[in-house]
C-alpha cells in the first residue's frame, strides 16, 4: 500500500501546500499514483484509500456537502476544467481565426480517441452535446411509417420516451413498452421481457444499457443479436454507462448508441457521442440538415450551428484522466463505495434496495426506498438536515432515492449518508 505520508512528502514540502498542488497536476499524481500500485487487483485498490485519496485531491468539489448525484452530472477533475478554460481563452483572442481555423479541426483528435476507448471505426463516431442529442438523431432520423412498432421499457429516460410520443402524434407510429420490477429476477428475464413485446410490425427497439432509475443493467448484446434475427434496429441509451463500467462496441452489437461524457467520464459540461453503424448512417436523416454530399459521413451529425470548440476538445483530457485510473479499477471502486452503504442498509426495517448486489446487474448507480416515506420527503430531509444531495424517484417500480457517488467520493461521506438513512429508518422524518 502506499504510504500517505511518503505520498504527500514526494509532491509537497509541506501540507499547508500538498492539496493545491495536487490539485494543479492532479493528473499527474493520478498516474503516478497509479504507477505505485503495480498489478493488483481492482478490487484490492478499491480498499485502497491512500490511491484513492490522490484521486480525490485532483477535483474541485465543494466539500461543505455531499454530492451523491453524480448520475444527473458530474464534475470535471480540474485538469479537464483548465484545458476547456485554456481553449475558451484561445478562442476569445481571435474568435473566427482560432476558434473555426485552429481549434475546431482539432475535434478529428478527440474523435480518434473516442472510437478507441468504444471499439468502432473513427467514421462511425459522432461527437454531440448529450446523450439526448444523440438518442434524438436516432428516434427522429430513423424513417417509419404510421403503424410502424417501437419498442421500449417503461423504465426508459423520460425524454427519450416524450421523443417517441411525438412521433406517435406526427407520424401514427405505436410505442410498446414492456415492464420489469427493479431489481428483476434474472438477465434471462429482461431478455423474455422484451421478446414478448416483438410483433410483426416492430421496428425499432429503444432500452437503456443502464437504467438512470436504479442502476440495471441490461443485457444488451442478446437482446440486439435476438432483434438482429427479426430485422429490428436496435438503439441503446448508454447516458450513465460508458465510463462508468467497462466495455467495447463489440460488447453490445448494437445499431446506434448514444452516451453523455459529462456524467462517468467527467468530462465537460454538454458533451456527448452518438455511434452510428456504417451500414447505417447514410439512410438515418440528422437532426439538423445537412447537405446531400455528406449523406454518408457521420459528420452530417454535428452540424448545429455555431458551437464552442473548447468543450469538446477537453475531451481529451477527461480520457486521459479516465485511462490514469483504470477502468477496470474505477468500477471496482464505484461498486465498492455502493455496497458500503447498501450492505449497511440491507435488512433494517422498512428498506427496500431497488438495486442487485450482482455486479453483472449494477454498478456504481443505486436506489433505496424506505417503506412508508416519500422520496421526495426524503431527499429534501437528507439536504435540509445534512446537506446530501440524492435524486428522488417517484417511478411506482422503484420508488425511493437514486445514489451516485463517484471516485472524487470519500468513505467518511458514504458513512455520513448511511448514519443519516439510520437515523430516518428509526426515527421518521420531523412534521
Amino acid at each position: 500500500m502506499i504510504n500517505r505520508r511518503d505520498f504527500l512528502h514526494s509532491i509537497a514540502g509541506a501540507a499547508a501546500v500538498a492539496r493545491p498542488a495536487l490539485r494543479d497536476d492532479g493528473l499527474a499524481r493520478i498516474l503516478s499514483a497509479t504507477s505505485a500500485i503495480g498489478d493488483r487487483s481492482p478490487e484490492s485498490v478499491a480498499e485502497d484509500e491512500d490511491f484513492w485519496f490522490a484521486v480525490q485531491q485532483a477535483f474541485t468539489v465543494n466539500r461543505t456537502l455531499i454530492h451523491l448525484n453524480n448520475g444527473g452530472v458530474c464534475p470535471s477533475p480540474k485538469v479537464v476544467q483548465d484545458a476547456m478554460k485554456r481553449y475558451l481563452d484561445y478562442s476569445n483572442q481571435a474568435t473566427s481565426y482560432h476558434m473555426w481555423g485552429h481549434l475546431e479541426p482539432e475535434v478529428e483528435g478527440v474523435r480518434i480517441r473516442l472510437a478507441r476507448a468504444f471499439g468502432c471505426d473513427t467514421e462511425e463516431m459522432a461527437i454531440t452535446r448529450n446523450a439526448s442529442e444523440s438518442l434524438e438523431i436516432c428516434q427522429f432520423g430513423i424513417d417509419l411509417a404510421p403503424g410502424d412498432e417501437v419498442l421500449t421499457t417503461g423504465q426508459d429516460y423520460p425524454r427519450m420516451l416524450t421523443t417517441w410520443e411525438q412521433r406517435v402524434r406526427r407520424d401514427g407510429i405505436v410505442v410498446k413498452k414492456v415492464t420489469f420490477p427493479a431489481p428483476p429476477p434474472s438477465m434471462q428475464y429482461l431478455i423474455d421481457q422484451i421478446d414478448s413485446g416483438i410483433t410483426s410490425r416492430t421496428k425499432v427497439i429503444l432500452f437503456c444499457h443502464i437504467t438512470n432509475l436504479s442502476g440495471q443493467i441490461f443485457p444488451v448484446r442478446e437482446i440486439c443479436r435476438m432483434a438482429r434475427e427479426r430485422g429490428i434496429e436496435t438503439i441503446v441509451d448508454g447516458a450513465h454507462a460508458f465510463a462508468h463500467f467497462p466495455f467495447k462496441r463489440d460488447d453490445l452489437e448494437c445499431d446506434y448508441y448514444g452516451t453523455s461524457l459529462h456524467k462517468w467520464l467527467l468530462a465537460p459540461h454538454g458533451t456527448g457521442f452518438l455511434y452510428v453503424k456504417r451500414d447505417k448512417i447514410e439512410k438515418l436523416w440528422p437532426l439538423m440538415a445537412a447537405p446531400e454530399s455528406m449523406n454518408g459521413n457521420i459528420r452530417k451529425f454535428e452540424e448545429i450551428g455555431t458551437h464552442p470548440a473548447a468543450n469538446h476538445n477537453a475531451i481529451g483530457e477527461a480520457l486521459t484522466f479516465h485511462n490514469g485510473i483504470g477502468a477496470e479499477r474505477k468500477a471496482a471502486r464505484l461498486r465498492y463505495l455502493r455496497d458500503r452503504w447498501m450492505r449497511r442498509l440491507e435488512g433494517q426495517p422498512g428498506v427496500v434496495l431497488h438495486t442487485s448486489f450482482d455486479p453483472e446487474m449494477s454498478c456504481g448507480l443505486a436506489n433505496v426506498g424506505i417503506a412508508g416515506i416519500n422520496p421526495g420527503d426524503l431527499s429534501a430531509h437528507l439536504w435540509n438536515t445534512q446537506k446530501i444531495i440524492v435524486t428522488p424517484i417517484g417511478h411506482e417500480a422503484c420508488p425511493g432515492i437514486r445514489v451516485t457517488p463517484n471516485v472524487y467520493t470519500t468513505l467518511d461521506e458514504i458513512d455520513r449518508f448511511a448514519e443519516a438513512m439510520e437515523d430516518v429508518i428509526q426515527h421518521g422524518i420531523p412534521a
